[in-house]
């Protein structure tokens, strides 16, 4: 058994890199009082669109004790998905590569678990929860925090090293550990890139993209019709957008993942325009078997693709 706070650091994040994952940081588990005001900001102006689940758990957001129960340390993790494939046909509807394999929830959740299983088994009963962007953790805000990168001006998370084409997840536990305290300053200068490129204007300001003119937001969120202002602006995308990331300087350092699972399928990045514009529920339900696409649905996904037609 170990009993000081540096090795069951050390062990977590060894165990952490065998799993796979592309970096691990440590934060104390504590009230995030610099993005309180930032987030109630954010919310108040609509930002959030239809996402109306984001009001809810507001003080949740912000303190991860009112999660775990005598949380004392916030586990974030990275796992890479960078892709270089790519489909076939340029001209037709687009997937970001995030979705390109399995469902990175199911994926990551499966990785958290042997991870926290380690923990028990190495250190002790250890109380805690995984999160897998489905639960109030502003995982941007503790992968920062834990020295992992900053903030971008497309408000994601960007590391020096491998750029931000990577998933966030955290494990929040109730053992003190050591923390990683040495913040990565911002690296983003004066380039502008990110906002200029966006088609739909989404990002506001450096750090704020306004959510409900976002196309990820448009393709996947948004439940009802979209907006007729967005004929046009929407660069072919019907899942999911990379815009913002591909023009980002930084993301020349990404690295291709070696996660089996994030595997295309056999029959995505064959599908044609046609094979799009014709899809049906059988062909959605085999392609998009156990990938994050079924967020959006048959329904949603079709939607998307008629929306994209020329008029």
């Amino acid at each position: 058994m170990l009993n000081n706070r540096n090795a069951y650091s050390q062990l977590i994040k060894a165990e952490a890199q065998k799993l796979g994952f592309l970096f691990c940081g440590i934060a104390k588990a504590e009230f995030l009082e610099q993005e309180a005001p930032r987030l109630e900001s954010w919310l108040q102006k609509g930002m959030h669109g239809e996402m109306a689940y984001m009001e809810n758990y507001f003080d949740k957001r912000l303190d991860p004790r009112l999660l775990v129960d005598g949380a004392k340390s916030v586990i974030s993790l990275g796992l890479n998905y960078y892709s270089d494939h790519q489909q076939s046909d340029p001209n037709a509807p687009k997937i970001s590569k995030y979705a390109f394999g399995a469902d990175y929830h199911t994926v990551i959740k499966d990785k958290l678990k042997q991870l926290l299983a380690v923990i028990n088994e190495q250190i002790g009963e250890v109380g805690g929860r995984a999160f897998v962007d489905s639960a109030p953790v502003l995982d941007k805000a503790w992968a920062k925090k834990a020295g992992l990168g900053w903030i971008g001006k497309n408000s994601n998370l960007i590391s020096k090293k491998t750029g931000s084409f990577f998933f966030l997840a955290e494990l929040i536990v109730d053992i003190e550990l050591e923390y990683d305290i040495e913040p990565t300053a911002d690296h983003c200068g004066t380039c502008t890139r990110c906002i200029d490129a966006c088609p739909t204007e989404a990002i506001v300001a450096p750090q704020v993209v306004n959510g409900s003119r976002c196309i990820s937001y448009l393709t996947i969120e948004l439940k009802n019709e979209i907006p007729a202002e967005f004929k046009g602006k929407m660069d072919g995308w019907m899942f999911g957008c990379d815009i913002c990331q591909d023009v980002c300087p930084w993301n020349k350092f990404s690295l291709l993942h070696q996660e089996q699972s994030f595997a295309p399928h056999p029959e995505l990045l064959g599908m044609n325009t046609a094979d799009w514009n014709d899809i049906t529920e059988d062909v959605f339900r085999k392609v998009f078997k156990n990938s994050a696409v079924k967020r959006t649905k048959f329904d949603g996904l079709t939607r998307n693709i008629s929306f994209l037609k020329k008029i």
